[in-house]
């Protein structure tokens, strides 16, 4: 009855064990095993310049191709998304730009057009 006794002790000491520090021990493993992973099979830090071009085409289009009678709204929302996918393809190359600190106008039309020049000097091909 003894020995009994000294195992069930023994066993609830045990479980006591596994359950305080069973999830410290599960959440290094779980750590450890996606360090290792993200080791093998590194993540793109972004979007595929491929994917980029693609938007930046059919961005263009769009921007060439509005509709008469579409409201302001959505004029501006096409010309803000043509604008921000060049900034990211010239940050995909490399290529400077200062599109984003610019208002609205020629100054920030003449920089859209250098910058289509240089994505075009630089190797993307995109429409002009």
């Amino acid at each position: 009855m003894a020995t009994a006794l000294v195992e069930l002790v023994v066993l609830l000491a045990a479980f006591a064990g596994v359950v305080a520090y069973g999830g410290p021990v599960v959440r290094r493993l779980t750590g450890w095993a996606a360090r290792r992973r993200a080791v093998r099979h590194p993540v793109p830090a972004g979007r595929p310049v491929e994917a980029v071009a693609a938007d930046l085409r059919r961005l263009g289009r769009q921007v060439e191709l509005v509709p008469a009678g579409v409201p302001m709204a959505r004029r501006r929302a096409v010309q803000a998304a043509y604008d921000d996918v060049l900034a990211e393809a010239a940050a995909i190359l490399g290529v400077p730009t200062s599109l984003a600190g610019l208002a609205d106008g020629r100054a920030r039309d003449v920089e859209r057009l250098r910058l289509l020049a240089a994505l075009q000097a630089a190797g993307l091909r995109v429409p002009v």
